[in-house]
């Protein structure tokens, strides 16, 4: 995925959409610095996203150390734009930490995370299609019915649904072996609902004035 692909000939100073592609860009921008300062990675090809974000915000290198500067300044969006709680990060932190000791683990974690938010987002679109529609000045009771949908995920043992039954459990696989916990799980979904649900208004704004 490119970082902010479409925002390239823009000037740093506009760039702050707040959307559904830059938070999960931005969130892979944050798993690699933490890769490439854990591990002193020194080849900025094997961590494509920093490289781009380092490229769009001219972020210098700190200490000589790559990822150092971008993590910080990724985890500082990600709490000012988008309102990450500090145990987000931490729990990234900790996974990282636990599984990429060397280079060669990388890929293999990268690839498993990748597989994490994929069917978790495909799950909770499947289990909460109505609430979606939900008006987002209700965002406590989205958030609510969020964190009840991740727990019944994290625990339920029978779903009516085949396709649901293995993908909830495939799900459940990847947070007992990547560590993450269900508040972690929450809050990632949460705010990719509500960026998906501004998106989608504004896009229907858009439509109907043309």
């Amino acid at each position: 995925m490119g970082l902010f692909t479409k925002l390239f000939n823009k000037n740093s100073e506009e760039i702050s959409s707040k959307n559904v592609e830059d938070f999960v860009s931005l969130t892979r921008v944050y798993f690699q610095s933490v890769i490439a300062v854990n591990l002193g990675i020194t080849n900025i090809r094997f961590v494509p996203d920093v490289a781009n974000f380092k490229r769009l915000f001219k972020i210098p290198t700190q200490g000589g150390r790559l990822g150092q500067a971008e993590k910080s300044a990724s985890r500082k969006m990600l709490m000012q734009d988008y309102g990450i709680s500090e145990n987000f990060f931490k729990e990234i932190d900790a996974s990282v930490k636990k599984h990429c000791r060397t280079q060669n683990d990388v890929q293999g974690y990268l690839f498993m995370y990748q597989g994490f938010s994929n069917d978790l987002m495909m799950l909770m679109g499947n289990l909460m299609q109505w609430k979606f529609r939900m008006p987002s000045i209700f965002k406590g009771a989205l958030r609510g019915m969020t964190e009840k949908t991740v727990h019944d995920v994290c625990t339920k043992t029978v779903w009516k649904k085949d396709d649901v039954h293995k993908t909830a459990m495939t799900v459940r696989q990847y947070k007992e072996r990547l560590g993450y916990s269900e508040q972690w799980m929450s809050e990632y979904v949460y705010n990719i609902v509500m960026l998906a649900k501004k998106e989608s208004k504004k896009k229907n704004t858009e439509e109907s004035k043309a």
